[in-house]
């Protein structure tokens, strides 16, 4: 015996009504087959589901809960079937993103609060890693969409969309003499001493740092390393050094630092982010999410 969805229908109506020639009547259909229907369902089942009246039908205890059950069976098969739409529209669901650190301070939580505003049911699962890591992952299948910053190699079967750009800035000790001035000069800081990444550490900012610092004419001095932008800044909070940084780390409020913009067109005071997903084109959670992704500078978009 079948317990199909239209039998189903039929108990609920039937018990809805208490009777066959009104149930017969919602359910688009002529009164005789309805009861051809139940009792056949019955003879399956082994129980009567109603006494039959000269003017209706009257569940049974044992029709009661079984009609109880047959609503819920509806009602569960009805939130499949949605859920199963919403998650095929990229509305609902689960997705794997991955982000570089700098965002983690002030675009990711903006993108988050976008998402659930929007996407209340779609669950994000975050990782942070270096951007040829995430690369990585979304080669391998473990991501699903990645934050980047470029330029990063191992696209060539992905696609990028560059999302912004990131400048790095001076963060200084609230009372050091270059404080004064509004707008730095990289070469400003030749002679200072700096927090800067460990070995291995934070390989992005790291490169990117020694270039500039190349590119000005000097070789930064370490004062003090550490593995993350949180370490870093401590040193220059402590009044120990200064550091460079991404300048969406201003938003980490830390007491006893002061961000100065650095001026200049070197390549390598900027930095381009980029999202990055698998080209065999993305699912529908990563379009959803494609689409809340506005950052404050205007997107472009490229080939990978």
């Amino acid at each position: 015996m079948e317990l199909t969805q239209r039998i189903l229908q039929q108990v609920v109506v039937l018990a809805e009504e208490q009777h066959f020639g009104r149930a017969a009547e919602r359910l688009a259909m002529r009164q005789p087959p309805l009861s051809q229907a139940i009792q056949r369902l019955e003879r399956g089942l082994g129980v009567t589901l109603f006494d039959r009246l000269p003017r209706g039908a009257r569940l049974t205890p044992a029709g009661r809960a079984f009609a109880e059950d047959a609503r819920r069976l509806l009602e569960a098969q009805a939130a499949a079937v949605d859920r199963a739409r919403r998650i095929a529209s990229g509305h609902e669901g689960e997705l794997r993103l991955g982000f570089i650190s700098s965002l983690g301070y002030d675009f990711l939580p903006r993108l988050l609060r976008r998402t659930h505003a929007q996407l209340p049911e779609l669950r994000l699962h975050l990782g942070q890693h270096p951007s040829a890591e995430l690369v990585d992952m979304l080669q391998a299948g473990t991501l699903d969409l990645a934050l980047v910053r470029l330029p990063v190699t191992g696209t060539e079967r992905l696609t990028v969309r560059r999302i912004g750009v990131e400048r790095l800035v001076a963060v200084l000790p609230e009372h050091h003499p270059l404080v004064a001035t509004s707008r730095l000069d990289l070469r400003e800081l030749a002679e200072e001493q700096f927090a800067v990444p460990k070995p291995g550490a934070l390989p992005g900012l790291a490169e990117q740092v020694a270039l500039a610092c190349a590119q000005a004419g000097f070789t930064p001095r370490a004062r003090g390393q550490a593995d993350d932008l949180p370490g870093l800044l401590s040193y220059v909070a402590a009044g120990l050094c200064l550091a460079l940084a991404p300048e969406q780390v201003r938003t980490l409020g830390i007491p006893g630092v002061v961000y100065r913009p650095l001026h200049g067109d070197s390549p390598y005071l900027e930095s381009t982010v980029a999202a990055v997903h698998r080209a065999d084109g993305p699912d529908a959670a990563v379009q959803q999410v494609l689409k809340l992704i506005e950052p404050d500078l205007p997107t472009v978009e490229c080939a990978p």
